[in-house]
């Protein structure tokens, strides 16, 4: 159960690899906006909440940290990025034109990190509470007895 993803017969993919898939289509699809109309829009929104749900659903059970944790980290580290590849302010441009050239779009960003960061905990908790390892129940009794004395070994070993 721990090796899963989200679907039961579907092995997860190790979290770095999950960052790694996310990271590169939001940048994927921001790079799209800022070429097509300059800033983040519709584009880099679908493609970063997609993204973080697919990483989500698809990594390891064990390892859902990382996924859970991503969203605002993405966007941090991704938009700031992919702005100054994309061109940045220009050699010429104060300081305050550089912030604002990086910030506006990460600022105007943060509803979509926010409700993608509510929809990716909302998922990884419910994986938490419904992939849950199940143990093995022992019935009082008879049952307790035999597997208790299974396990006992005596103080001192047997000679032969």
């Amino acid at each position: 159960m721990r090796e899963r993803s989200m679907l039961p017969t579907v092995l997860g993919i190790p979290p770095l690899a999950a960052v790694a898939l996310a990271f590169v289509l939001t940048a994927v699809g921001l790079f799209a906006d800022l070429q097509r109309i300059g800033t983040a829009g519709a584009v880099f929104q679908t493609l970063y909440f997609t993204s973080c749900l697919l990483t989500i659903a698809w990594v390891r059970r064990r390892s859902l940290f990382a996924p859970m944790v991503q969203p605002p980290l993405l966007l941090a580290v991704t938009v700031p990025a992919v702005v100054l590849i994309d061109g940045g302010p220009g050699p010429d441009a104060g300081v305050l034109d550089g912030l604002l050239t990086v910030g506006a779009p990460l600022v105007n960003s943060f509803p979509t990190m926010a409700v993608t960061t509510a929809a990716v905990l909302v998922v990884g908790a419910a994986r938490l509470v419904v992939q849950r390892p199940r143990r093995k129940a022992v019935r009082p009794g008879r049952d307790s007895d035999v597997a208790r004395g299974a396990t006992r070994r005596p103080a001192t070993p047997r000679r032969s």
